[in-house]
């Protein structure tokens, strides 16, 4: 298995790429856009770039080891500046909480916020949170496919205690009632449900861990988040790893029960002894890569989908509101806001509205003209289905919620650009739109996404479809399992001496 060929330029797949491109196998990697990065995409206006997709970053650490494995520091190639700020939440013009990152400063916060009790109360969350998150760091997010029983077994006996302390069978809004009296707070820790696709109402308590991930860090990457992928590509390709863009694949071929190559959609051919696909997963199951790999995973249930979302990407003028870099301007009834979303399957008549502002760092003073916005509101992944959702409703209700919380936002349409679930549909087949694999509802939801390997020899699988999850940081450490996982079974699979064969074939 020495020729790989990985299917998307995604995290996943670039780290998966740069993963065994430096311990000396040949990869090629074909992706069907037109630059690196998958979700992690820019808008482009004008000499204007601005990020379209995922404007968080965290779990430096993870990065920092895939850059350290291949013979460089992570801090050379990839400029951070740490942010002071976290977000800022907003309810109405006068309800407003900044979260830190130092936790006294927040507790602080919250004390001025909501009383004392509750600053007292979120120090104990804080605390939960490290835990739930230093239980699974290992045992499940960096591990192969874990199952139950697995989880438990990795834990030992010294382990177990703290395994079952991190409540999985409780839900995320449930487990939050017990540290937040004020449903405000409970609403915005709630709103990390949401990171990986789900609702807090249905989403595990072990959600908290994210909590904590954003406790650790949050930072700012110097030229936009798709720098990320652009420093990955730069040192995957010193190590030889050849990127093929506008290069759509129509096929995975099969030979002998194994993985044998793949077929572009202008028809052309190529071998190889390994792919690793880095798209979603549902993809390979509803046939989109050949039916020669359709039973190669289980096919994904539309009720089991994730998120979507309805974007507007913009140079635009804001004004009325202090904002920072990620703000979050909460809907008044939370449970209804979801019920829209996952039971009618509708866009939200009440919606929570994210704006990133990606000219900001915290409080510093800003310039006052127009400025690069990324605003997001949760939408239902039914980009697959006939008809069009109410997106000019849903406009409405965005940007007029936007407004009652102080913020105003004046778009041209030649500098700003619309996103639905149908678009997302498009560029991620076989999703609805939905942005973040399957839904985390239920405490089996975790152990449902599929593994680093599939059920045909040679194929393995990387992305935010499957484990550990969606989000930067774990679409990045599901490439470097799959990399794990085919180095593994390629240091186990008997090496064929190439042998002389009538009629002059040779079998290697």
């Amino acid at each position: 298995m020495d020729r790989v060929a990985v299917i998307g330029a995604g995290i996943g797949g670039l780290a998966a790429a740069l993963d065994l491109a430096s311990r000396g196998l040949e990869v090629s990697v074909y992706e069907r856009g037109a630059a690196p990065g998958g979700k992690m995409r820019p808008a482009q206006f004008g000499d204007v770039t601005v990020d379209a997709g995922p404007t968080v970053f965290t779990m430096r650490s993870v990065f920092e080891s895939l850059f350290a494995d291949a013979g460089e520091a992570f801090s050379d190639h990839v400029a951070l500046r740490p942010l002071t700020i976290l977000a800022r939440h907003a309810w109405s013009e006068t309800e407003r909480l900044d979260l830190c990152a130092d936790i006294a400063a927040s507790a602080d916060r919250i004390g001025a916020f909501a009383g004392a009790a509750e600053a007292r109360r979120f120090l104990d969350f804080c605390a939960r949170a490290r835990q739930i998150f230093q239980t699974l760091d290992r045992s499940f997010m960096q591990a192969q496919r874990p199952s139950p029983i697995g989880l438990v077994t990795a834990s030992g006996a010294a382990g177990l205690p703290q395994l079952m302390k991190i409540s999985p069978f409780t839900t995320l809004w449930h487990e939050l009632g017990k540290y937040f009296h004020d449903p405000r707070l409970r609403q915005l820790f709630g709103r990390y449900a949401t990171y990986c696709g789900s609702s807090p109402f249905e989403a595990p308590a072990t959600l908290m861990l994210i909590a904590h991930a954003e406790q650790d860090g949050v930072w700012s990457v110097d030229g936009g988040m798709h720098r990320l992928a652009q420093a990955i590509v730069a040192l995957a390709e010193r190590h030889g790893v050849r990127f093929h863009y506008n290069s759509g694949v129509r096929d995975i071929t099969v030979a002998h029960g194994r993985v044998s190559g793949l077929t572009l959609e202008t028809d052309q051919w190529a071998a190889a002894d390994a792919v690793v696909f880095n798209g979603d997963a549902a993809a390979i199951g509803d046939g989109f890569l050949g039916a020669a790999v359709t039973h190669a995973v289980p096919q994904i249930e539309r009720r089991h989908r994730s998120l979507s979302a309805v974007t507007w990407t913009a140079v635009a003028q804001a004004q009325g509101f202090a904002l920072t870099r990620h703000n979050v301007f909460f809907s008044r009834d939370y449970r209804a806001e979801f019920d829209d979303i996952f039971t009618r399957a509708r866009l939200p008549q009440g919606p929570t509205v994210y704006v990133c502002a990606q000219d900001r760092i915290d409080d510093e003073p800003h310039h006052g003209g127009p400025e690069r916005l990324l605003v997001l509101v949760n939408a239902p992944p039914t980009g697959d289905r006939t008809g069009d959702l109410e997106i000019a409703s849903c406009r409405d209700r965005t940007f007029e919620h936007l407004q009652r919380c102080g913020l105003t936002i004046s778009m041209q349409p030649e500098m700003s650009r619309l996103t639905t679930p149908r678009d997302f549909d498009w560029d991620y087949p076989a999703t609805g739109g939905a942005l973040y694999g399957q839904a985390s509802h239920g405490w089996m939801a975790s152990f449902r996404r599929p593994g680093s390997r599939s059920k045909i020899p040679g194929l393995y699988l990387a992305g935010g479809s499957v484990h550990p999850g969606a989000g930067v940081p774990m679409a990045a450490l599901s490439g470097r399992l799959a990399a794990r996982a085919l180095m593994e079974d390629r240091a186990s699979t008997p090496r064929w001496r190439p042998m002389a064969m009538p009629g002059g074939m040779s079998m290697a």
